[in-house]
């Protein structure tokens, strides 16, 4: 069982939800899309049972939209006591994002943000990258990130002129197929690919 799997199960059995095996009402997600190929990919190959809302990942763009489509969908789906897979830090960095999940009494995952939760939650970007040096990139992450390097390039490389460099997550183990991709937003940022 790889490590997202470990983390969403824990996080599932909290809620009352099972691995792999039928129950009466599968627990509900409520996450970025960002996420949506991991989570899919999961709920697919029967390695968690639950059920999956997926919020634009574009919605990180405006805290204030983000938390009104969280609020909608926890209200929406307040009677099935959803999980919540955002990090603390996708409605900003006052706790802002614990104060809603307080305020609808739902359970979170333990992450910072989308790639916190990809390594296992629970800080461990802040364990590979305490000074926040790095630019990390899942293939869920690229479209996300081509909308950030639009542009001139001298001013998208002014704005990640800050970072050291990318690195590349595997999480699907499909990212071959993504390397021109990944080159150009190497290229657009100004940002070399680490191994």
């Amino acid at each position: 069982m790889d490590i997202v799997s470990k983390y969403l199960y824990l996080e599932l059995v909290r809620q009352g939800g099972t691995m792999g095996r039928v129950s009466r009402q599968s627990p509900l997600l409520i996450s970025c899309s960002i996420l949506k190929p991991e989570i899919k990919a999961l709920i697919e190959g029967k390695k968690i049972e639950a059920k999956a809302i997926f919020l634009n990942k574009h919605l990180h763009m405006d805290y204030q939209k983000l938390q009104n489509a969280l609020k909608a969908s926890l209200r929406k789906h307040s009677g099935k006591k959803p999980v919540v897979v955002y990090g603390d830090l996708c409605l900003g960095f006052n706790g802002e994002m614990n104060v809603l999940m307080a305020d609808y009494d739902v359970v979170k995952v333990d992450a910072l943000n989308c790639i916190d939760c990809l390594l296992g939650g629970c800080g461990k970007l802040l364990q590979m990258d305490p000074d926040h040096r790095f630019y990390f990139l899942t293939a869920g992450f690229l479209d996300f990130t081509e909308k950030l390097t639009l542009g001139l390039k001298e001013d998208t490389r002014r704005r990640f002129n800050v970072l050291k460099g990318i690195i590349v997550l595997d999480s699907l183990g499909d990212i071959d197929r993504h390397w021109d991709r990944i080159e150009q937003i190497s290229d657009q940022t100004g940002l070399p690919v680490l191994e």
